[in-house]
């Protein structure tokens, strides 16, 4: 009897097919791929899925609690949906600190109007922050960002400080980060795979979304040698702390050291007609390969679940 492996999916429509297509290649009929298949949810049940890729359960409440259960059962599910319920950007800012790698300075604001069913004295704790220092810190022009979520929705570059109350006063509830701008000669974005597997990719992030691909390297040579290096090493021990995956990390390259942008993406764009032919084709092989591998390795009604070495490192100790 074959091994299911299935990809929960919404809107896309290159990727999913693809690596379905990719699997069935590979699996040779001991491993199977299809698309999710839901027509109930009851607790604690078993719906037979090895491994499961994760892209859509993040807009989704009812499919984080489904693979929530399928992972308690032995599914393997990419991406950990226990820590990636847990886990958000500011945090990835404050691991990364103590991994000791570049970041741009960052300072969390609290959200300019109250959460819903909260007074002022739900805040007694919250003194008036101390603004003077934090724009002194990260200085102008910055760019200001939800600290959860993605997809460059409401990211805003903040000018000054009465920009940045202007444009506060548009967030609502969010709460946002505060972070240096890196005036960059080159921006990669970089796919990691399995926690091992990486594929850098130059980005252009000031370009439209289909054309961010459509970009090559500013530097060459030993120079560039030398950066590539240094972004597959960040790459791997920011995703080895974190534990996902699947995602992408993006750095912004001033002077020749590359600073971490962005991590948190476990969700990680990997339509064709934005990221091109040759990154897809990457994308599809690597995910499929993967998802095999983990199908061999899963242990029908054993917990197979991944956490990285931040979560592992806090248990032992």
């Amino acid at each position: 009897m074959s091994k299911k492996i299935g990809i929960l999916f919404g809107m896309e429509d290159t990727f999913p097919w693809a690596f379905i297509e990719k699997v069935n290649e590979l699996g040779k009929g001991e491993y199977t791929a299809e698309p999710v298949k839901i027509n109930e949810l009851e607790q604690g049940k078993d719906y037979g899925y090895s491994v499961i890729i994760d892209r859509i359960s993040q807009d989704v409440p009812f499919y984080r609690a489904y693979l929530k259960n399928a992972s308690l059962n032995g599914t393997y599910v990419i991406n950990n949906p226990f820590w990636w319920s847990a886990d958000e950007k500011f945090f990835n800012n404050c691991l990364v600190t103590h991994l000791g790698l570049p970041l741009p300075k960052t300072f969390l604001l609290p959200s300019k109007e109250r959460p819903d069913d909260t007074t002022e004295k739900s805040f007694r704790n919250l003194e008036m922050m101390n603004w003077e220092h934090i724009f002194e810190e990260i200085g102008f022009p910055a760019y200001m960002k939800p600290f959860e979520g993605g997809g460059w929705k409401n990211v805003y570059r903040v000018e000054n400080p009465e920009d940045l109350w202007n444009k506060l006063g548009e967030t609502g509830q969010l709460v946002m980060m505060l972070q240096e701008e890196i005036i960059f000669e080159d921006y990669y974005r970089v796919y990691c795979l399995g926690k091992k597997h990486v594929h850098i990719m130059p980005y252009e992030p000031r370009n439209p979304h289909h054309l961010r691909y459509v970009t090559e390297s500013k530097y060459s040579g030993k120079e560039l040698e030398k950066i590539l290096e240094t972004i597959k090493d960040y790459t791997l021990k920011i995703n080895q702390a974190l534990g996902y995956d699947f995602n992408t990390v993006e750095f912004a390259v001033r002077d020749g050291i590359p600073y971490a942008i962005d991590f948190c993406n476990p969700a990680p764009d990997a339509d064709i007609n934005s990221v091109g032919e040759e990154n897809f084709k990457w994308i599809v092989e690597h995910a499929a390969q993967f998802a095999i591998e983990m199908a061999k390795k899963q242990k029908p009604g054993k917990q197979n679940i991944s956490w990285g070495s931040f979560v592992k490192d806090s248990i032992v100790k």
